[in-house]
Order: C-alpha cells, then structure tokens, then sequence
C-alpha cells in the first residue's frame, strides 16, 4: 500500500458539492492499493501513518506523531498513485488493484483507523472528489507497506 502523507492545517473532501470529510490540524493522507496488497500490510501502513514524526517539538524539530498532537486524520482514495510513469506521456495504471480489492482494504484501513485513532475523516471510495488542503510547511511523505 502507498500513503502519500501531507501534514495539514486543515483539510477537507467535497463529493458533488456536498462535504464528506474535513479535519482541523493533521494528517492527510492520498492511499493506494496495489495488487498484492493485503490486510496486514494495511495494519502496517496505519501503524506508520499514526507513529510517523511529522510535527515539530518544543525545539521545532519534526519529533512529534499524529498520536502524540491528538490530531485529525482525513484518509483519501487515490489509485492513481500506483501509476506507472516510467514512459511516455500518459500513465499506466496495471501497479494499481482491481476496484473490488482497492475498495475492500481501503475499507479495511478506515475501519482499523477508526479503532486507533478518535479524530478520523474520509473520502468516497470511487467517486469524484474535490479535495483542499493547508499543506503545512510544506511538509509531505511517501510511505509504502
């Protein structure tokens, strides 16, 4: 799995004009599932995207977690970051899963994190988003499981 980790001031997700999702200061995070992703791989991803240091300390050095800032999580669909774009000009998307699995460990990381996490957030799963954010910093990790 992919999360492309963006530490937010805040952040939202618009489907059809209508919010489904915002968070004040936090992490949002764009989530991909690849073909042989799994649920423990899922487990992992959310372990790292809780535990990862992304905010400043007392000393601003990026020492401290979402767990440790009681922030909020928004989690975000997004296959397209599977995308191989090695060549050409238009990009290839056979590193990304089928619908049925992407949604069903998407499914999966959301239900895991409202279980870890009190302040959670997300998009729809397939549909057309609009997403905002604050990117603080700028500050924005890859992480693969």
């Amino acid at each position: 799995m992919i999360g492309l980790l963006q530490r937010v001031s805040e952040a939202r997700v618009e489907v059809a004009g209508e919010t489904v999702g915002a968070i004040g200061r936090g992490l949002l995070v764009l989530v991909a599932v690849q073909p042989r992703d799994t649920e423990a791989r899922a487990d992992r991803l959310l372990e790292r995207i809780l535990g990862y240091r992304v905010f400043p300390d007392a000393e601003g050095r990026m020492n401290r977690s979402l767990r440790d800032l009681g922030g909020g999580l928004l989690l975000v669909s997004q296959f397209t970051l599977a995308a191989d774009t090695k060549k050409g000009t238009r990009a290839s998307f056979t590193r990304a899963a089928p619908p049925e699995l992407g949604e069903r460990l998407y499914d999966y990381l959301v239900q895991r994190a409202r279980i870890a996490h009190p302040i959670l957030a997300t998009g729809r799963f397939g549909a057309d988003m609009q997403v905002s954010l604050t990117n603080d910093g700028p500050v924005t990790f890859w992480l693969e499981s």
